[in-house]
């Protein structure tokens, strides 16, 4: 059974099941919601704990199935955890978490909890995840991505009674926060943590939180090449600062920019030749949010546009790997602003400025 992430709580209320799953990469709302899993399992009477990371091939998967089996010699009730960090289980592992769920059919004295990192479409359908979600509660942690940042700030800055102020004002300390705290939300609950701490419950103004919080944003080249396709270049920008500054390697952003260019370039010409656009993205495998934001910028793009972008990221990937251009600046991080603007500003709906390719 899956129960959203926001309605976790809401559903340790009512009860406990005796097997718990969580699957997510982000280590704050992992920790969170074990944490509320774990606070429910002791309020149970759940108070001996027994943990187990699985770590190579040759993991003791028995112990594993002894312990959820075994009674506790100092406690009525115990909680078994379980961690995959690579998330792939192996054959041995696929068999012991089949018969792991289906032992806690019925269990009321041992609480199973198996923390796993994001899985993939292929993962999802396994027969051991579709066994753990069949006799327990799976819960899928997604990320916060950034347009939901404001409002996940809000929410945390009200669970300690503070807030920002009303209208353009607020959203403007809000954005301001979000935008130093990107990508890192075990960061981002400290900084605000800190601002609970240093001012008083009520309204915080922009100066208090401009003073208090750090930039402590971390930046994915593939969040990049999202806000490309979004039309953000004032935060395509700050990205590029911050992946130069943070020492990301620039053939690797290079590659994630290039790759939605080619992709693009490819989606354009498969259309005009007659071809259904659904049926093409399903070709190159353009799916979820990717396929919403491709969908969204195609018909402002022209095919002679595309045509000289593929080009221009065939002169940058030389730059980034030590080819001079006599067209393009010579610092790799100066070229990869020029094309990445160069997108984001045509999937904007702004015209480039004179001298951009």
């Amino acid at each position: 059974m899956q129960v959203p992430a926001p309605q976790l709580a809401a559903h340790l209320q009512r009860g406990l099941r005796p097997l718990y799953t969580l699957h997510g990469d982000d280590p704050l709302l992992q920790q969170e919601a074990a944490d509320a899993i774990r606070a429910a399992a002791r309020a149970q009477g759940h108070t001996e704990r027994s943990v187990f990371t699985v770590a190579g091939a040759h993991f003791d998967w028995s112990a594993v199935l002894a312990a959820g089996s075994a009674l506790s010699l100092f406690a009525d009730k115990q909680l078994v955890e379980l961690r995959i960090p690579s998330g792939k289980p192996g054959k041995d592992g696929s068999q012991a978490l089949q018969q792991l769920a289906e032992a806690s059919a019925g269990q009321d004295s041992t609480l199973t909890l198996v923390l796993l990192p994001r899985l993939d479409a292929a993962t999802l359908k396994g027969a051991w995840f579709g066994a753990l979600d069949g006799h327990g509660v799976t819960v899928r942690l997604d990320p916060v991505e950034r347009a939901q940042l404001p409002g996940w700030i809000a929410q945390r800055l009200q669970a300690q009674g503070q807030r920002v102020e009303a209208g353009e004002a607020g959203q403007r300390t809000l954005g301001f926060v979000a935008d130093r705290v990107e990508g890192n939300l075990l960061a981002a609950h400290q900084e605000i943590q800190k601002l609970g701490l240093l001012y008083p419950t009520g309204e915080l103004s922009f100066d208090q939180v401009e003073s208090a919080v750090l930039n402590v944003a971390r930046y994915d080249p593939f969040k990049l090449a999202e806000a490309v396709l979004d039309g953000q270049p004032a935060r395509v920008q700050r990205m590029l600062d911050g992946l130069q500054a943070e020492g990301e390697a620039p053939v690797l952003v290079h590659w994630a920019l290039s790759e939605d260019i080619r992709t693009l370039h490819k989606v354009k010409t498969a259309t005009a030749a007659g071809k259904p656009l659904p049926m093409v993205l399903r070709e190159l495998r353009v799916w979820g949010p990717r396929e919403k934001r491709f969908e969204r910028v195609l018909p402002r793009l022209k095919p002679a546009q595309l045509a000289q972008w593929l080009q221009d990221a065939h002169t940058v990937d030389g730059v980034v790997k030590g080819l001079k251009h006599p067209a393009w600046p010579h610092d790799p991080w100066q070229a990869l602003h020029r094309l990445a603007l160069a997108v984001c500003q045509a999937c904007a709906g702004v015209a480039p400025p004179r001298g951009h390719a």
